[in-house]
């Protein structure tokens, strides 16, 4: 069920990069943040109210417990680890093609892999190994591919941005899974649905102070902001996919390393429409690349049960 979860999960961050590059073509990039995290705040706020009212039954799915300071601070700190990994990688999205951009987070799970090797003393097979080498491979050769567009890994800093991003987004899912575990497993044992609401609105809070100092008082010296539909879609598609996200981790036996995998996979559906909808180019070189990632994916998955 966990894995069924994390392929839902996968198909709709994969629609939420698409409206992600929409929203932020010749846009300014705090605003649409804070949008996000406003609209994502207000989908998750009647769940916090009707549980906090008793409205909800502790046995629903959407029942959100209530927490004090000794559990807040450590959402609070997701919070921060998130937002910074959002930021970096909104930045870059804006300045890349997202056929570049959807392989490169593709390779988040070999990161999360070799966090899991270091700090949950997880061991990486022969599978496994294979598929890490598979998908090094293939970053090197999109980085080749990216040159014919001007881009330059090793002088761009939007690729230096989107690459921090995905060391911060792997930091993130090994932490969720900190979040979630059972006291006993080593976790701190929070509710998934207080977790994915709470930091949410601890984001918009961050957003909102960012937008008044940073972006407002200067708003007129850079790319101005426009209001377009597809912002709406970003939290949407968003807080289902995490939702789908922090259940699946939430399930006994659940793996965040192969939770993590999967969700990547999303780079199918964002490559797609950076084709069909954005019209990007060299899209034959970047699809070679791309399968490479992918069949790293698959080593890693059949070392997962090896």
């Amino acid at each position: 069920m966990w894995l069924i979860l994390a392929f839902l999960s996968a198909a709709l961050l994969g629609f939420y990069d698409v409206f992600k590059k929409k929203s932020l073509r010749d846009n300014a990039v705090i605003p649409v943040l804070t949008l996000n995290t406003l609209f994502s705040s207000l989908i998750f706020l009647p769940f916090i109210i009707l549980s906090a009212q008793g409205h909800i039954s502790q046995d629903s799915l959407f029942y959100t417990h209530q927490y004090g300071w000794t559990e807040h601070k450590y959402i609070l700190l997701k919070s921060l680890i998130v937002l910074s990994s959002w930021l970096l990688a909104y930045f870059g999205l804006k300045h890349l093609p997202l056929t570049i951009v959807g392989p490169i987070n593709a390779t988040r799970p070999v990161m999360v892999l070799i966090g899991a090797l270091t700090f949950f003393a997880e061991k990486l097979n022969l599978w496994q190994w294979v598929g890490v080498s598979i998908a090094i491979i293939g970053l090197y050769m999109l980085s080749r591919s990216s040159k014919k567009e001007g881009i330059d890994f090793k002088h761009n800093k939007w690729i230096v941005f989107v690459v921090l991003a995905n060391v911060l987004g792997a930091i993130s899912g090994l932490y969720d899974k900190f979040l979630i575990a059972a006291p006993e497993n080593g976790g701190v044992g929070l509710d998934k649905l207080a977790v994915q609401s709470w930091y949410t609105f601890y984001q918009f809070f961050l957003m909102l102070l960012m937008l008044l100092t940073l972006w407002w008082p200067h708003r007129h010296e850079t790319t101005p902001f426009r209001w377009h539909w597809s912002i709406i879609l970003i939290s949407i598609f968003l807080s289902a996919a995490d939702f789908a996200y922090f259940y699946a981790l939430g399930l006994d036996g659940a793996m965040i390393s192969i939770v993590s995998m999967v969700r990547r996979s999303s780079v199918l559906v964002s490559f797609l429409f950076g084709a069909i909808l954005f019209h990007e180019k060299n899209l034959r070189s970047k699809a070679i690349d791309l399968l490479l990632v992918l069949l790293s994916m698959l080593f890693l998955f059949i070392g997962s049960y090896y």
